[in-house]
C-alpha cells in the first residue's frame, strides 16, 4: 500500500488511542488514525463497530464499502473504471474475466458498484 498511495500511511495517532471508546478496543487505532490525518470517513464492512455518536464529534462518518465506492462513481466514474479495470488485471491465478469479477463483487457485498459497472463490462 505504500507503494501505490505513498501517504496512506499515518503516524503520530498512538497517543490518542487510549482516550477513545468502541465496541471493539482493537479498533481504536482506526479511529485514531483517522483523526489524526483529518478523514471524513472511515469505509469499512463493520459499521457496527464504529457508532456514529463516537466519531460525530470528530466529523467522521462510516461508510460501507459499496456506498464509498458509488460515491466515487457518482463523482468520477472514468477513475472507478479504471481502478476496477487494474484491479482484474492483476487477478492472474486463475485470470478472471469481467463476468466472474463482477460476480465476485456481488459476492462481497458491493451491489452498487456492480450496478455501477455493469454497464462497463465490456472494457473491464
Amino acid at each position: 500500500m505504500n507503494a501505490a498511495v505513498p501517504d496512506a500511511l499515518v503516524t503520530g495517532h498512538e497517543a490518542l488511542i487510549d482516550g477513545l471508546t468502541l465496541p471493539d478496543p482493537d479498533d481504536r487505532h482506526v479511529l485514531a488514525a483517522a483523526i489524526r490525518c483529518g478523514a471524513s470517513v472511515i469505509v469499512t464492512f463493520n459499521a457496527r463497530d464504529f457508532p456514529e455518536d463516537r466519531l460525530a464529534p470528530f466529523g467522521i462518518e462510516v461508510q460501507h464499502p459499496d456506498e464509498f465506492i458509488d460515491n466515487l462513481f457518482d463523482l468520477d466514474q472514468a477513475a472507478v473504471v479504471a481502478a476496477a479495470q487494474k484491479q482484474r488485471r492483476t487477478l492472474k491465478n486463475p485470470p478472471i474475466d469481467a463476468d466472474r469479477y463482477l460476480d465476485i463483487l456481488l459476492k462481497q457485498g458491493l451491489t452498487r458498484v456492480v450496478r455501477d459497472l455493469v454497464s462497463f463490462r465490456t472494457v473491464l
